[in-house]
């Protein structure tokens, strides 16, 4: 499975990076695409939004299910990866380097909060018993 280091981690399986310019990046891990399936669509937030931590703000789709996507940290919606939509398999091929969405973020130090790549290994692994 892949984790990787640099990353942040929520406990509902997004990743997020803090970029060199304070922005975060977000994305769903690995895991989550591996557990969707073939993804399918990809609904993106509107750029502009304002959302809090754990708030329910895109959705993915796949062959088998629909998946709700929650921010890892509050902020405003700066950017959106307008790729997936017509190719939603990126998140399937590299679920890494296929982004989101970017935040402005509210209070960067709600990343503190989030797993490291072991905590987010460790809780993959409880998930599956």
């Amino acid at each position: 499975m892949s984790i990787p280091a640099a990353l942040k981690y929520a406990k509902s399986h997004e990743w997020a990076k803090a970029e060199a310019d304070g922005t975060i990046t977000v994305g769903i891990t690995h895991h989550a695409q591996e557990l969707l399936g073939d993804m399918v669509f990809v609904e993106l937030p509107k750029i502009g939004r304002n959302l809090a931590k754990n708030e329910e703000c895109t959705v993915v789709e796949s062959v088998k299910s629909a998946s709700d996507v929650y921010s890892p940290v509050s902020g405003e919606v700066i950017a959106v990866n307008t790729e997936l939509a017509s190719t939603p398999e990126k998140i399937n091929q590299d679920a890494y380097a296929a982004w989101l969405f970017r935040l402005k973020p509210t209070n960067p130090s709600e990343m503190d909060a989030l797993l490291d790549a072991a905590g987010y290994e460790k809780l993959v692994a409880e998930e599956a018993h």
